[in-house]
Order: structure tokens, then C-alpha cells, then sequence
């Protein structure tokens, strides 16, 4: 059972940290003008049976998320924005195992709400090829920490948040080209340690193409006590930098689709494995 926890710890937390960490964050240091807005309707897909200790491989029972989530950006003003997202739809999984004893370990599964993010940016610079925002984005605990007939299947962390986070944008003139980059600290509460949080982006734009390549990143500043959930199966301390290439096409008017996938290419208790994402948004 101990081992179970540890690997449903450690995908539950995978797939938090990716699922808000700037993937979805199409405006970056820039904001939208009032009543302008994007609205994502998205599927994160995730499944692993490694994770990365201090960097190392480690085999453990295969698990798999599945979320399902509306993500979205509005101008409340031309220097204000509002942004949230929302995983209504959370399926996580354990395979059964059968052990060369003959032994088996059941498999597992919950559906649920999972944790909410939602944040207020503000324009710093605006209307210039160089822009900076100020982000504040709160996780609201709303996921469940016992879920499945084990009782360890998580869609939330059981703690609050506050992620501050600064911003900045660069779109040379004349050119389809933009570039991003951002810190940010994430203050958490319930035992976990708080966290410094980076990100850098590049892209293109070219009729109805975009084009990107992002870089996000974690490092815990090490200062929790060990506390976590209510049946205390989470971990602190987790680190990981990935690298995630993103398409989106316009279909057609305001309609289009995009598609990412990410990979971890350092990690510290976070699981050994691509997160694929993809979904259908609406551009205001």
C-alpha cells in the first residue's frame, strides 16, 4: 500500500504542476483590451509507470490522469484581465499488478472536481512592441484528497495558494515573431513549501498559425514541514523544468484548435513521462 501511495502521489502532483504552470497562459506579459478575451475548452492526458527521484528512474504501479477543463482570459479593462481555470472533470487511474507470487493488487479509479485556479492580471506596459504584467492567481483546494476505494486517488492538494507572478513581452516590429518571460513565487499553505516559479516563451504567428516554444520551470525554496493532504500521501519539495512545444490553428472565425505536449527534462518526485494536452478555444 505504501508503494501505491507514493505513485499516486507523485501523478496527482505531475499533473497539478503542469496543469496551470503557463501551458495555457497565451497572453503572457500582455493583456487583453476590454472585452477581448480566449476561452479553451482542454484534455490533459497523462499516464506513466517511472518517475524521477533527485533525477534518477524509478519503476512504480502504472497511473493515468485525465482532465478535462475550461481555461479562460477576459478584459475587464484595457489594462486589467481576468483568468481562470477549471478542471470539472478529473479521472485518475491505477492499473492492477500481478506479482510473479501470484499475488494481485487491485486496480483503482476516481472521478471528480478537481482544483481551481483563478487570477487577475494587470497590464504594466501596454500598447508597446515591449510589455510587462503583474499576475495574482489563487488554488482554491476544491479537488478531493481520498478518492477511490483506496482512499489516496487525489484531484486537489487540500491547500491554498497564492502565486504572485511578473511578466514581460517582446514582439519585434514588422515580424511574426514574440517572445515571453516571467517569475514568479507561489506561497502555499498546510506544511508545503513555497516556491519559485519561471517561465520563457517563443513563438510565431503567421496567418492562421501560431507557433511555440515554452520553457517552465519549479525550485522549492525547501522550508515546509511536511504536511500535505488528509491522509498525508503528498510530497513536498517537488522540482521539475519541462519544455513544451504548442500549435493552435484558426479554423475558422473566432474558432480554432491547439495542441501541446510535455516533457520533463529534469525532474525531482514528479513522474517520467510526456503531458499531452490539446483542446478547442474561442478568440474574442
Amino acid at each position: 500500500m505504501e508503494y501505491l501511495q507514493k505513485s499516486l502521489r507523485l501523478l496527482f502532483l505531475t499533473v497539478a504542476l503542469f496543469s496551470f504552470s503557463g501551458l495555457d497562459l497565451l497572453a503572457g506579459g500582455w493583456v487583453h483590451e476590454k472585452g477581448k478575451g480566449y476561452f479553451k475548452l482542454g484534455q490533459t492526458y497523462l499516464r506513466s509507470d517511472k518517475f524521477y527521484e533527485k533525477g534518477e528512474l524509478v519503476d512504480i504501479f502504472t497511473t493515468g490522469a485525465y482532465f478535462t477543463s475550461l481555461y479562460g482570459e477576459y478584459g475587464i479593462s484595457d489594462r486589467w484581465t481576468g483568468i481562470a481555470y477549471v478542471p470539472f472533470f478529473s479521472r485518475m487511474t491505477v492499473n492492477e499488478v500481478e506479482f510473479t507470487s501470484g499475488r494481485m493488487q487491485p486496480g483503482d479509479s476516481y472521478n471528480g472536481f478537481g482544483d481551481t485556479d483563478i487570477g487577475i492580471k494587470y497590464g504594466l506596459r501596454v500598447g508597446k512592441p515591449f510589455v510587462m504584467s503583474a499576475t495574482l492567481q489563487l488554488g482554491l483546494p476544491l479537488g478531493r484528497t481520498d478518492g477511490g476505494e483506496t482512499g489516496v486517488l487525489q484531484t486537489g492538494d487540500g491547500e491554498f495558494n497564492q502565486l504572485v507572478r511578473l511578466e514581460a513581452g517582446y514582439a519585434p516590429p514588422k515580424t511574426p515573431l514574440y517572445f515571453n518571460a516571467g517569475v514568479g513565487f507561489n506561497n502555499r499553505t498546510n506544511g508545503f513549501s513555497e516556491e519559485f516559479r519561471y517561465n520563457f516563451e517563443a513563438g510565431f504567428t503567421k496567418d492562421k498559425f501560431l507557433g511555440a516554444l515554452k520553457m517552465d520551470g519549479i525550485k522549492s525554496f525547501f522550508n515546509g514541514d511536511g504536511g500535505g493532504g488528509q491522509n498525508g500521501v503528498f510530497s513536498n519539495n517537488l522540482e521539475f523544468i519541462s519544455i513544451t512545444p504548442e500549435v493552435a490553428y484558426q479554423l475558422k472565425g473566432k474558432i480554432g484548435i491547439t495542441a501541446n505536449v510535455g516533457v520533463a527534462v529534469y525532474g525531482n518526485r514528479i513522474l517520467a513521462a510526456p503531458n499531452y494536452g490539446g483542446g478547442i478555444y474561442l478568440k474574442l
